[in-house]
């Protein structure tokens, strides 16, 4: 089975961390998300601006992928929460995606406050079969959840989805 995986990071360092390990398992191509117009350069502002976006349910202009999802049958696709949701480039990449047919898997990574990013991002994937979602906790030093979860997570893909 062909398999994608597409993710968002605004820093480049958990969520790309956690999407690149995803991918590497699972023999996948990946795909960062980027919006046309970059978020402010300052913490605190794009923090705001990101808010504000996350809370009224925008979709920022992304740039084009260089994969074609339409050409995958898995994707996996991978955010960080913000504000207890996807972060709203992974929203609008949801909201242009035809996933009629195919599987995906939500996974997110977070600091402690999952919120309900994975069943947002289950509810966006409108015709896809749909496998249950990962939530990855980090904290200063990278990832946090246990290594027994993550490998057990991935074994099912393997199993259940591309077997």
């Amino acid at each position: 089975m062909k398999t994608l995986v597409v993710y968002y990071s605004l820093s480049g360092k958990d969520t790309e961390s956690v999407a690149s390990r995803i991918a590497k398992e699972l023999n996948a191509d990946i795909e960062r998300i980027d919006t046309v117009t970059p978020y402010p350069d300052n913490y605190e502002a794009a923090v705001e601006q990101g808010k504000k976006e996350a809370e009224s349910g925008f979709c920022p202009e992304i740039k084009p992928l260089s994969h074609d999802p339409a050409d995958y049958d898995c994707i996996a696709v991978g955010t960080p929460t913000w504000w207890y949701t996807m972060a709203p480039a992974v929203l609008t990449f949801m909201r242009q995606t035809d996933f009629k047919g195919k599987t995906v898997i939500p996974f997110q990574t977070h600091a402690g406050q999952p919120g309900h990013a994975v069943s947002d991002i289950r509810k966006e994937a409108k015709g896809a079969m749909l496998f249950s979602g990962m939530r990855f906790e980090v904290g200063k030093l990278g990832v946090i959840t246990p290594e027994k979860e993550i490998q057990d997570w991935i074994a099912d893909i393997k199993k259940e989805v591309l077997a």
